[in-house]
């Protein structure tokens, strides 16, 4: 695999991440604005996110039965996929490559993606 063509799978990849989370969220806010456009807000009071909504299974439940609140998440998740994908398949491209530098440092790159996405926090 040449550089100018990861380079270009890369780009490919990153535009069409962001417009799939895009249309994903444009579909839910769409969608909860039909549904629940007509409620006035309540600025009053903080109302955080359910707790079915901060998991990944929750919001993929959540998604397939077309609550528009989880496909809003959904796409905020894809979102933030699209950077971690790109990372990942850079990683697959150097080893293809054996550039053992970059494959190492690609690897701590993404290790540290995946912890913060996924260490629990308090």
């Amino acid at each position: 695999m040449t550089d100018q063509r990861m380079e270009k799978i890369i780009g490919i990849l990153l535009r069409t991440g962001v417009m799939l989370a895009a249309a994903v969220v444009f579909a839910g806010g769409v969608g909860y604005l039909i549904r629940q456009g007509h409620e006035k807000a309540a600025y009053a009071t903080f109302h955080a996110e359910p707790q079915i909504l901060r998991t990944l299974p929750g919001i993929a439940s959540g998604a397939a039965h077309l609550s528009w609140h989880a496909v809003i998440q959904l796409g905020l998740l894809i979102l933030i996929a699209t950077p971690i994908a790109r990372v990942a398949f850079a990683l697959v491209a150097f080893a293809l490559e054996r550039d053992r530098v970059y494959v190492v440092v690609t690897s701590i790159v993404l290790a540290v993606l995946l912890y913060g996405l996924f260490a629990p926090h308090s």
